[in-house]
């Protein structure tokens, strides 16, 4: 696999992940209403817990919707031939937890060490996102 492969496939992954990431905080926000006046307008009571209940799980579904398409991707191209494992190096790489022992093939490495860049981007992201949503409700 030459190099240029790869680097294209990592580049096109990544821009996936951001846009998937980005419309998926935007909707998070809109749906569960975290605009600034809604945030500031809660109390920190029952309602506010599941609120941050609810972004956080929502924030979990977009990492793991994220963690499946990387996933896919090795599937598909046969880096990887079974769902749970290719699942499993995807979740390691993503979460930069390293690679796991699975025979992974060196044509497809650097898309793999890519993953575990923006899965760092992105999860850094959310972090962000929750935090300053928390933030508001504590500080009205």
């Amino acid at each position: 696999m030459q190099l240029g492969t790869q680097i294209l496939a990592a580049f096109l992954l990544v821009v996936l992940m951001v846009l998937i990431h980005g419309l998926g905080v935007v909707w998070v926000t809109k749906l569960l209403r975290l605009e600034d006046s809604a945030l500031r307008a809660h109390q920190l009571d029952y309602r506010a817990f599941g609120l941050l209940t609810s972004m956080a799980l929502s924030l979990f579904a977009l990492h793991a919707l994220e963690i499946a398409l990387f996933g896919l991707f090795y599937l598909q191209v046969g880096a990887i031939e079974a769902v749970e494992e290719a699942l499993y190096f995807s979740a390691s790489s993503y979460a930069t937890l390293g690679h796991p022992d699975i025979d992974f093939p060196p044509q497809w490495r650097l898309v793999g060490a890519l993953e575990g860049l923006v899965g760092f981007l992105l999860l850094g992201w959310s972090t962000a996102v929750f935090v300053t949503d928390m933030n508001k409700l504590l500080r009205k």
